[in-house]
């Protein structure tokens, strides 16, 4: 995203809900990788659940992370 990642609207939307919130980061690192979460079950189980960051600040949704968590079933031993 480089440059261009300074110019959406949603990117700037998520630092200043960020900004007012409390939130300051270090400023260290590349800071042009965006990031993800997945929820990976035990087994052949697989992926449960995955989010990918479309834009800087892009959250995930804690219920969906939670109930992926959820199905989540022990493997056997």
């Amino acid at each position: 995203m480089m440059m261009s990642g300074f110019f959406r609207f949603g990117v700037w939307q998520n630092f200043f809900r960020a900004w007012k919130s409390g939130y300051s980061g270090n400023l260290e690192g590349e800071g042009f990788t965006l990031g993800g979460v997945y929820v990976i079950g035990a087994g052949r189980q697989g992926v449960l659940l995955e989010h990918r960051e479309k834009e800087f600040g892009d959250k995930v949704s804690l219920p969906s992370v939670l109930e992926a968590a959820g199905k989540i079933k022990p493997q056997a031993s």
